[in-house]
């Protein structure tokens, strides 16, 4: 005898069903008033099923159009390769490789001077509260948001590379820059957590309810100092991360 409550069994069935591609993602739901016949449930109840669904992120609820599935259309983001400038780039890493995927990339854009929060400060051992040049990117994969990246540069460096602080791209992209004015970035520190996204975060990023945010921060250094700090804000359900470490021919090998 099944001992979960009845919305608990609800939920469990539809999680089923749309793993087995019953219920394929952008496809709708039946409604609320069909599935109580089905599982031989009060609309509340179903109601509390289907809550605990879109709390998980997998689905959503329109008012007035009822529950559809949400598609997943994850994008996978090379962490080794990213800002290498041993690898052939076109541009900068995240045009680079969202364009190599197949994909189309758009991204906004803007920089302002702010001081240096604790965190950011800690980072490129400056004083909190320090002047920084942010840079700021709200960024798209096909046109569904895909992360915010915010790279903070402590004053010193923009005084030597004052291309930083304008208020438009780089085109080639702000590691090459700064390794063409003689500052070259010789290795970099990751951080990566996991937390549920600040309002502002679920409203840039279109985060679902139940849906976590990746944090990824990466500190460059120089050959003796910190020279920035990126935050990279993705939606935990659409993107993955990996790296590569080591000499990798087997791997290759069982790919071909």
């Amino acid at each position: 005898m099944n001992k979960q409550p009845k919305y608990r069994q609800v939920a469990d069935a539809l999680r089923r069903d749309i793993d087995n591609k019953v219920y394929a993602p952008g496809s709708r739901l039946p409604s609320e008033s069909d599935l109580s016949e089905r599982f031989g449930a009060s609309r509340n109840t179903v109601r509390s099923g289907l809550a605990l669904l879109v709390s998980e992120g997998l689905i959503s609820s329109s008012q007035g159009l009822g529950y559809e599935v949400r598609k997943h259309e994850v994008f996978e983001l090379n962490a080794s390769r990213f800002e290498n400038l041993t690898f052939p780039q076109n541009g900068d890493a995240y045009s680079t490789d969202v364009t190599n995927a197949g994909r189309r990339p758009t991204q906004t854009f803007r920089v302002e001077v702010t001081p240096a929060n604790d965190y950011v400060a800690e980072r490129l051992k400056v004083d909190p509260q320090s002047t920084t040049v942010l840079r700021f990117c709200h960024r798209f994969v096909d046109d569904v948001p895909w992360s915010t990246q915010a790279t903070y540069y402590p004053d010193w460096l923009v005084k030597e590379a004052p291309r930083l602080a304008e208020p438009g791209d780089v085109a080639e992209g702000t590691t090459r820059y700064l390794a063409g004015v003689g500052i070259e970035q010789i290795g970099y520190f990751d951080e990566i957590s996991a937390r549920m996204p600040t309002p502002e975060e679920a409203r840039l990023l279109d985060v679902p309810a139940g849906v976590p945010v990746l944090l990824w921060t990466r500190t460059g250094y120089s050959a003796d100092r910190p020279i920035r700090c990126t935050i990279t804000t993705f939606r935990g359900d659409l993107n993955r991360m990996n790296y590569e470490i080591g000499k990798l021919d087997a791997r290759e090998g069982d790919q071909s």
